[in-house]
Formats: C-alpha cells, structure tokens, sequence
C-alpha cells in the first residue's frame, strides 16, 4: 500500500530538484547568449499569468505547505522576495531541506486529516489525501510546468527528460 509520505514527499522532492535544474538551465542559456537574467526572471507566458520568479515561489509554496500540513506542523514562512536565479536556487533548496526534515511517521493517518487552507479569503477544506491529490499536486505540476514553458518559449533548449529527471 502507497503511504501518504511516500505519495507526498519523493514526489515533490524530485520535481523541485528537476526545477532547480530546469532554472539552471536557464541561466546558462541567458549567460551563453548574454540575455539580462531579468528578461527571463520577470517573462510571462500572457501579461495576466504570473512571471518566471512567481511560478517558482507558488511551486516551493505548495510543496512545504503540503509537507507541513499532512506532517502536522507549522508552515514555514517566506518573504517571496527573490530576484535572481541564485536567490530562487536557495529557495528551493530552503523548501527541500524542510521537506527533507519530515518523517514517515509524521504522515501517518494524514490521509484522513483535515485540512483547511484560506485562498482569496474563502476557506477550502479537504480531507488529507484530497488536499495532496486535488490540490497540491495539481497546483505543483501546473507551476512548475509554466516555469518551464516560460524559459522554453524563451529559446532556452529544455525537453521532458528536464522536466521528468533522472529515473531514480
């Protein structure tokens, strides 16, 4: 049986490690062809969606919030004032140590586990497995996919093994 820690944790481990690379990417591809770090930190898929430094910080939102939710701890808090590529490299590497830190143990029973999360001021309630399954990974995937949309439509040469990661 497929425990919520081993749904939750690896999961999100690996896809914010394969974003840390996919910025990396990107920022060789800037420094190469001598392209403004900010041209590609602050470009949008669309003028109303959200630029590269915003997609990376809602992905690392999710993935500690899950963590910390179905673990039963405090979220951490960040200041979401990142503006260069160094400064979200630490950022997901902040978000990973973090999630690194939750065990096994603090996930049991978190499948049942309400949480209650507040989005625009209405509050959203899900059981545990319901928040990871429809809320969480949805939102994860979404943010970090847009974040490789962005670099890519931007001339960045990425394709899925970058997205996907090694096969461990």
């Amino acid at each position: 049986m497929l425990s919520m820690y081993d749904a939750t944790i690896p999961a999100l481990t690996r896809t914010l490690r394969n974003l840390a690379n996919i910025l990396k990417i990107g920022e060789a591809h800037a420094d190469t062809k001598k392209i403004e770090h900010t041209i590609f930190l602050n470009a949008r898929l669309f003028p109303d969606m959200y630029p590269l430094t915003r997609q990376v910080q809602i992905a690392t939102d999710m993935s500690k919030g899950a963590a910390a939710r179905l673990a039963g701890l405090d979220v951490p808090k960040y200041e979401d004032n990142e503006t260069t590529f160094a400064e979200l490299q630490a950022r997901i590497a902040k978000t990973i140590a973090f999630i690194d830190t939750v065990k096994p143990e603090q996930m049991v029973g978190s499948e049942s586990r309400e949480v209650t999360i507040t989005v625009r001021k209405v509050d959203l309630k899900f059981t545990g497995q319901d928040y990871l399954l429809k809320w969480v990974n949805p939102n994860v995937y979404f943010h970090v996919t847009t974040a490789y949309n962005i670099l890519r439509h931007n001339g960045v040469e990425l394709g899925k093994p970058d997205f996907l990661g090694p096969r461990k």
